[in-house]
């Protein structure tokens, strides 16, 4: 089964925060990374091979994604949707 998930809007129109049904992130320290760098977690690895994403945070059971001002969330959120369908 698919982790249901609830994109929210943040103050900050290139950030979206997403809340998950599930853990995504284990242990007390969040997870911040942008498109370049290295990681081995496979939520974060496909978020950040998203075309127009820029960075992610997350901690426990949310993640934020951060667009690239001139990427449209039409064409990310979609692939996000799909990401998290596909875990």
């Amino acid at each position: 089964m698919a982790i249901q998930i609830h994109v929210q809007d943040t103050p900050n129109p290139n950030s979206v925060k997403i809340n998950a049904s599930e853990t995504l992130f284990e242990g007390p320290k969040s997870t911040s990374l942008k498109v370049g760098d290295e990681t081995e977690h496979p939520l974060a690895k496909a978020l950040l091979s998203i075309e127009g994403v820029d960075n992610i945070f997350g901690i426990k059971d949310f993640v934020t994604v951060s667009k690239k001002p001139e990427a449209d969330w039409d064409d990310i959120l979609p692939q996000v949707e799909k990401v998290f369908a596909e875990l």
